[in-house]
């Protein structure tokens, strides 16, 4: 039996699942995969009986409660929440479970990633080299609780699709449901904050974050969701007139989302 499960949490009818899905199902190792809706969908339905995937199904509530039941419903070691849209190499899941096997005090292992934009990978743009600098920080000391939280201050660098959970360390950890954007940042300080342990990042371009104009995160930009919860995050670690002054550089990144 694997020690790791893909969790694909749908919604919707997304032209782009069946590449997930594709990619999930050519990795190097074996892991479960199942596709978590939070109502009927005949769309998704469909798509996992051609693939022969378990479709578990949950109440509605917004992101955070999905990726809460969806984890629930789990029963190996190790999780990845696979967003409907992304792709990921091969290796992917292989090179998590290296690191989960060499770093026993991890609660979250992670890779770089890459954006996927009109059937192609961008080339790295100045954000994203800014998050792979900030990557790199965070893994000089990565078992640190200050030094992780000095590098989550300055924003999140951490692509919460390329991010596997260990659920042995992480055995009562929840999202905020009341969080749309930035759940996963919050989630990462979260952790860094009440559950000892490493931040293990593995510094490949092992999955690709899909751009386009339906995404949830698009959405949250156009609506100023986004802005409003990323200075509640600055604000968190930075007394209100440093939160400010950082935010103005950290809704530039925002951008690379709508072009």
């Amino acid at each position: 039996m694997s020690e790791h499960t893909f969790v694909i949490s749908a919604y919707g009818e997304s032209q782009f699942l069946e590449d997930c899905i594709q990619s999930l199902l050519h990795q190097t190792v074996q892991s479960e995969i199942f596709v978590y809706i939070n109502e009927s969908n005949p769309y998704v339905e469909g798509i996992c009986k051609k693939y022969g995937l378990s479709l578990k199904t949950g109440q509605g509530g917004g992101i955070g409660r999905d990726w809460n039941q969806s984890l629930s419903l789990v029963k190996t070691p190790y999780v990845t929440i696979a967003h409907q849209d992304d792709l990921y190499e091969s290796e992917y899941a292989q090179s998590i479970l290296e690191q989960f096997s060499k770093q026993k005090d991890a609660t979250i292992v992670f890779s770089d990633y890459a954006e996927y934009r009109d059937q192609q990978v961008v080339p790295p743009n100045r954000n994203l080299k800014i998050k792979t600098f900030m990557l790199q920080l965070m893994s000089l000391f990565p078992s640190s609780k200050f030094w992780k939280k000095r590098v989550l201050s300055l924003g999140n660098p951490i692509c919460c699709p390329a991010v596997s959970y260990n659920r042995n360390k992480l055995r009562d950890f929840s999202f905020r449901e009341d969080l749309k954007t930035s759940l996963d940042w919050y989630a990462w300080y979260d952790i860094n904050e009440h559950y000892p342990g490493a931040f293990i990042y593995v510094p490949k371009k092992l999955m690709y974050h899909r751009i386009h104009s339906e995404s949830e995160t698009t959405a949250t930009i156009s609506d100023n969701t986004r802005s409003k919860e990323d200075m509640y995050m600055y604000q968190l670690m930075w007394p209100r007139f440093i939160a400010s002054f950082l935010m103005k550089f950290y809704e530039k990144s925002q951008q690379t989302n709508s072009q």
